[in-house]
């Protein structure tokens, strides 16, 4: 189990600390983190969010696309290697992704594949908030995006996925 936070406890880390605890809120980002260590104090988890995702925001274009290309496949090779992060790990089975028939895998990874070809990146939805069906028509229906859509869509997702992540390490 994850230990938990306060705003104060976490205003008061170190730097290094504050990466350690923060940066996994963005997957494979320590950066997002690090440069939010010198807007403390938060007053909230919502001001801490909106530093860091207004910090993404701010971000130019290869930056955010690093932010997006941190992310993992769903149900991709580290998904079935066991070798996702934590939340990555949790995120994907309360979507019911690891819990999958061989043709759904199929459908995944050919889904992930086409998506990949066509923006470049991995395609990135908020598990927790959606389930498999709902995560396949999103395929579907992303895929007619226009790349600009696509990376836009994306980093909103990906804030989402940060906001529920911040909410586990700071509870209300």
């Amino acid at each position: 189990m994850q230990k938990t936070f306060t705003i104060p406890e976490l205003n008061g880390l170190t730097p290094p600390d504050f990466v350690r605890v923060v940066g996994p809120v963005f997957e494979h980002s320590p950066w997002i983190a690090e440069a939010a260590w010198v807007k403390r104090p938060f007053t909230s988890a919502q001001q801490l969010h909106s530093a860091l995702c207004q910090i993404v925001t701010a971000a130019g274009e290869e930056q955010q696309l690093a932010l997006i290309r941190a992310h993992p496949d769903l149900v991709g090779r580290a998904a079935l290697a066991g070798t996702l992060t934590r939340e990555s790990t949790g995120e994907q089975a309360s979507a019911g992704l690891s819990q999958l028939t061989p043709d759904e895998i199929t459908a995944f990874q050919r889904n992930n594949a086409a998506y990949k070809d066509k923006f470049g990146f991995p395609f990135v939805i908020c598990a927790r908030l959606n389930k498999k069906a709902a995560i396949l028509a999103g395929f579907e229906s992303r895929l007619k995006n226009s790349r600009p859509q696509e990376i836009k869509t994306a980093l909103e997702q990906i804030f989402k996925i940060a906001e529920l992540r911040l909410c586990d390490l700071i509870p209300h």
